[in-house]
């Protein structure tokens, strides 16, 4: 199975967002961060906001959070909202062609691979891949300065 890059993207921007909480961002930091074009990164947030994964607000102070915590936003749920065909094959396609497909067991057989596939991502949320122990590898990678949290007085 594979995904197409718009669907990588898509997650990118949501670990993105999840790595900053506190603030809202911008398609450039984004895009800088990937160092992916910003344009296609448009699309595809116009996309995660279409489908509610993403909160959008134009103008100062403007940009782009989680429309919701990442325990609530599961990976598999994105993969299928984001991914435009899941047919792996002709005859798994509105327009089948295939000539043999009446007498082929192939599409049943990549069928149940695929629904085996979103049946382990369906396991995992975006707070899955945005574990704490992950938290600082991700945002070095990304050139995020993440802030600790400040500590509370036992009292």
């Amino acid at each position: 199975m594979r995904l197409t890059q718009y669907t990588d993207y898509s997650l990118r921007v949501l670990i993105y967002l999840g790595l900053r909480p506190d603030r809202r961002c911008t398609i450039r930091e984004i895009s800088e961060a990937y160092r992916i074009s910003r344009n296609h990164l448009m699309k595809v947030v116009q996309q995660l906001v279409a489908e509610g994964y993403v909160e959008s607000t134009r103008g100062v102070g403007g940009g782009l959070m989680l429309a919701h915590a990442p325990n609530r936003l599961g990976v598999g749920d994105v993969v299928r909202a984001m991914e435009p065909d899941m047919g792996l094959v002709e005859c798994m396609r509105p327009k089948n062609d295939c000539v043999i497909t009446e007498a082929c067991r192939l599409q049943g057989m990549l069928a149940e691979a695929r629904d085996a596939f979103l049946s382990v991502l369906d396991r995992y949320t975006l707070a899955d891949i945005l574990d704490p122990r992950m938290t600082k590898r991700l945002s070095d990678a990304l050139g995020i300065r993440v802030v600790d949290p400040p500590e509370v007085a036992n009292g």
